[in-house]
């Protein structure tokens, strides 16, 4: 398998703090995103940078890729893992007993993260009591499920052990609650799988609420325009009132994740704006900015 720096891949230096990586992702996450992004190659880029954050957002992976990448490997060398794999008693002690479902933010990773942070063949979860007879055992992992997922009530495709598994995935489940699969476990014991929200490029969670951060013109901010928005639940019209500032927070109300399956009441999603200047493009662009300037004379700062 040959070695990624997930570093380079989010352009940032090992040195980087947790919110610099998290703004390096969200930019290149939007950049590359496949529903918007018309550059070659999106769909791949977007899934290196996904696995990227992935390893580098969780203090104990990224401690342990740092362990690895400390050995002077470069983008594309061959790295063989020890007898076993990570996390098997190589001596590595990269020990991840985690699985995610496929298809999601957190699926498609390559066999580099695989091989680093999942455990292979039967050690991958840890066993948590003997029950009925001796052999029989609950085991536990946890489970990272995109938040449309969580949204929508869906079923996930989870890989284990060399078998695959159709879960589904509560409507509105909370992170650190646990979906029980009977028989799946080390001798007929049960499986419960620990439920995360997987990273999402243009999401983050604040409870039952959605934050999204919206880039806008200044000439919307100042103006009010009606922007097309993505939600959990699709797009919508959202309008951004005239005179808004950099900063303000529109709501959705209802847009957020659901608070179960049997209840109506669900979370909101906060749209934060942010006011960004187009970079001018040609003398017309240029002109427009020029003619802005002579408009706005004077220290507008001080208004």
């Amino acid at each position: 398998m040959q070695f990624k720096d997930y570093y380079d891949i989010l352009g940032v230096e090992p040195s980087a703090g947790d919110a610099e990586i998290k703004t390096a992702y969200r930019r290149l996450a939007r950049k590359y995103h496949p529903d918007v992004s018309k550059e070659a190659g999106a769909e791949e880029n977007f899934k290196a940078v996904n696995e990227a954050y992935e390893a580098l957002r969780d203090p104990q992976k990224r401690a342990a890729y740092d362990q690895l990448r400390t050995r002077g490997y470069r983008p594309g060398d061959e790295v063989q893992p020890p007898p076993g794999g990570y996390g098997q008693g190589g001596g590595e002690g990269f020990d991840f007993d985690e699985v995610f479902a496929g298809g999601g933010a957190g699926g498609g990773f390559s066999d580099f993260f695989e091989s680093l942070f999942r455990r292979q063949g039967g050690g991958g979860f840890s066993q948590q009591q003997a029950r009925g007879h001796q052999g029989r055992a609950d085991l536990r992992a946890r489970l990272a499920v995109s938040l449309e997922a969580v949204y929508r009530g869906d079923s996930v495709r989870v890989g284990l052990n060399g078998k695959a598994f159709d879960v589904r995935v509560p409507k509105g489940i909370k992170p650190g609650q646990a979906i029980r699969l009977a028989g799946q476990g080390t001798g007929g014991g049960n499986l419960l799988l620990e439920i995360e929200y997987a990273a999402h490029p243009q999401f983050e969670v604040d409870g039952r609420n959605i934050i999204y951060t919206l880039p806008v013109a200044p000439w919307e901010a100042a103006l009010g325009a009606t922007i097309s928005v993505p939600t959990l639940g699709g797009k919508v019209e959202l309008k951004i009132p005239a005179n808004s500032e950099a900063g303000r927070k529109l709501r959705l109300r209802g847009r957020g994740l659901p608070n179960g399956a049997a209840s109506t009441a669900a979370g909101d999603q906060i749209v934060e704006l942010e006011v960004q200047a187009p970079t001018p493009h040609g003398d017309g662009q240029r002109e427009a900015y020029e003619g802005l300037r002579d408009a706005f004379a004077g220290d507008w700062r001080r208004e």
